[in-house]
Parts: C-alpha cells; sequence; structure tokens
C-alpha cells in the first residue's frame, strides 16, 4: 500500500517523480538553528528544540542544524543531577536532536538565512558562553559571537529563548531581551536573577509571562522565558510558537 501511495501524483502536482514533495512553492523563509548538544543541563533543552522545529515547519520553513563542534563543559547525569566522568561532543550530541542532519557551526553565515533560532538550556551557558560559570563577565564561543554578529549587521531576525537571551545581551550592547520575571515568585521563577545579569551586561530586560515573546523592533531579536519559568510543557511549547511566529514575520 505504501509503495502505492508513493506513487500517486495529486492533480496539483504536490509531488514530483512519484515521491519527492516539492517545497518551492509554499516554504517562505530559511532558517538556521543553533543547538549546543542534548539534554538541559549540559546541552541544548530537548523540548525546546523540539517546540522551536515544530513552529518552524509548522511555518513552512526550511530549516537547517548547526552546532559547535566542540567538547562540551561537562556532561551531567541526568538522574543523578551531577557531573558524570565522561566527555562528549557538542556537535554529536545535537546530533541527536538533528536526527543526523546537521552541520558544524563555523560553516553557517548570515548570507545564507533569513533567520537563526538559538533553543535554550544550560548548554547555552555552558557551551555556546561561559555565563554559567563567569556570569556577566562570561566569553561568548568565537563562531556564536560572528554569527550573532553577521545576523544582526545583515537585519535579520535572531531568535532565542529559556537562557539563550545572555547571548545576544552580551554580543549585541544595549538590546532588549527577555528571560521572563524579575522575581523569583516563590520558586516559579527559579533563575530571575539572570535579569540582573543581563541589565548588567547593558542590555535591557523586559519581563513576560512565559507564554509571551518579546520583540526588540530595533536589533530584530525576539526571546522568549521558555523554561526560565517552572510550568507546564504546553505553555513554554506556546510560548517558543510565539517566538517563532514573530521570527518570521520579520524575516517575510
Amino acid at each position: 500500500m505504501l509503495r502505492t501511495l508513493c506513487r500517486i501524483k495529486p492533480k496539483h502536482g504536490c509531488f514530483t517523480q512519484g515521491r519527492d514533495i516539492h517545497l518551492s512553492s509554499i516554504v517562505q523563509s530559511k532558517v538556521a538553528v543553533v543547538l549546543s548538544g542534548s539534554g538541559v543541563f549540559d546541552g541544548s533543552e530537548v523540548h525546546e528544540s523540539s517546540a522551536v522545529l515544530v513552529h518552524l515547519s509548522r511555518g513552512k520553513a526550511d530549516i537547517s542544524i548547526f552546532a559547535p563542534d566542540i567538547q562540551q563543559m561537562h556532561v551531567i547525569d541526568h538522574v543523578k543531577g551531577e557531573p558524570a566522568n565522561e566527555t562528549r561532543n557538542v556537535l554529536a550530541e545535537s546530533a541527536r536532536i538533528a536526527r543526523g542532519k546537521i552541520a558544524s557551526l563555523a560553516s553557517l553565515t548570515a548570507a545564507d538565512y533569513d533567520a537563526v533560532i538559538f533553543p535554550g538550556g544550560f548548554g547555552a551557558a555552558k557551551n555556546l558562553s561561559s555565563f554559567a560559570t563567569e556570569g556577566a563577565n562570561c566569553s561568548v564561543h568565537s563562531d556564536v559571537e560572528r554569527v550573532l554578529k553577521e545576523f544582526h549587521a545583515a537585519k535579520r531576525p535572531i531568535g532565542l529563548c529559556c537562557i539563550a537571551p545572555v547571548l545576544a545581551a552580551k554580543v549585541i550592547p544595549g538590546c532588549e531581551v527577555t528571560v521572563g520575571q524579575e522575581e523569583e515568585e516563590g520558586g516559579k521563577w527559579p533563575y530571575a536573577g539572570t535579569a540582573a545579569a543581563i541589565k548588567e551586561l547593558g542590555a535591557t530586560h523586559v519581563p513576560k509571562n512565559v507564554t509571551d515573546a518579546h520583540v526588540d523592533e530595533k536589533n530584530r531579536i525576539v526571546t522568549s522565558p521558555a523554561f526560565m519559568c517552572e510550568t507546564h510543557f504546553h505553555e513554554v511549547f506556546d510560548g517558543i510558537g510565539e517566538m517563532i511566529k514573530k521570527v518570521l514575520s520579520l524575516a517575510s
């Protein structure tokens, strides 16, 4: 039955050669997604990354995935919540989320894409930068800094969620971002102190709820809190959806 279905050619030419989907007429934007590993405590947050990809797909974007070809800062045993005695490569771990379709961040240039997205997870603060250990005194990985500056200079939108907005705060002085609220509110916003570090970096922090996204129109930066908030999965998914919707709107 599957073979039969693959050979069907709809009247309007949705398929070519009996099985290949022709996307050129429906794809709206070419979007790069930058990952930082696989797993909330030492890489990209998997649910955030999946939400980014789902919303981009729904928005008919042409998606390419990248990650730096470097060793992780460390590996966390996600069961025990403590460092494990092993090493892992950021590109190799990110390939798990990308289903193997991934390239080195060194090959990403703004000239080839309409927008770039950085999901969160501690990998953004440990592998893409040193924010986890140095706070406002952090450095940003050279290719991450280059990519952010290239997209900013080309006026192409940049989306970041969860802890990833600190990358823009460090690299693009004076930009506006959100990581949620500025008070912990009884544990609902456990990383609220990040807002103070963003201000120390010279950026403006704009408080937002988890289902919201903030647009810095001047710098074309869109941010959403995601799992900076202890909340339900669907609320994080919805907030990331708002971020992606606004990024694609700016890219069109």
